[in-house]
């Protein structure tokens, strides 16, 4: 691994252990060269799964930009990071679990809504606002009479 101060590539492990969703082992790490510490994250990672956009483009799958996306829509709201990370890990593995390399972006971006739906109405309705394209208020109107419905639905 090389050091993010100085590029030395030999660094040494100095501490193991699991993250607190257990998807994950993160490393403490020390610079032989300049002295720093850092600590990187490793994933297990099934395949290498491909993102069809839209437009036909294929790119590969970025965790990290999903959980970009996903922090955003909950900026400010009651989240705390532990369940972003779940949520997260919990898409990727559905993702990987269904059996295809190639993946559309809609069904990363309808899993994202699913699990935000879950979580937060508000940040669901964020995240919704910009995966959908909102142009109108009419947009916003009809997505949280759509969550007042389900609601109706689950408490009856």
């Amino acid at each position: 691994m090389r050091c993010p101060f100085c590029s030395e590539a030999e660094t040494q492990v100095k501490d193991s252990r699991p993250a607190e969703d257990g998807t994950s082992i993160r490393r403490r790490r020390a610079c032989a060269t300049c002295g720093q510490r850092f600590t990187t994250v490793e994933r297990v990672q099934l395949r290498e799964l491909i993102v069809v956009k839209a437009d036909g483009r294929r790119a590969l799958f970025d965790r990290e930009k999903l959980s970009r996306s996903i922090r955003i829509a909950l900026r400010k709201r009651p989240v705390s990071e532990e369940q972003i990370e779940q949520m997260v890990s919990g898409i990727v593995r559905r993702l990987e679990a269904s059996g295809e390399s190639e993946i559309s972006t809609t069904r990363v971006g309808e899993l994202a809504m699913e699990s935000l739906h879950a979580i937060d109405a508000v940040g669901y309705v964020r995240f919704a606002s910009v995966y959908r394209d909102f142009r109108e208020t009419k947009d916003f109107s009809e997505i949280l009479t759509s969550i007042d419905d389900k609601r109706k639905q689950t408490t009856k």
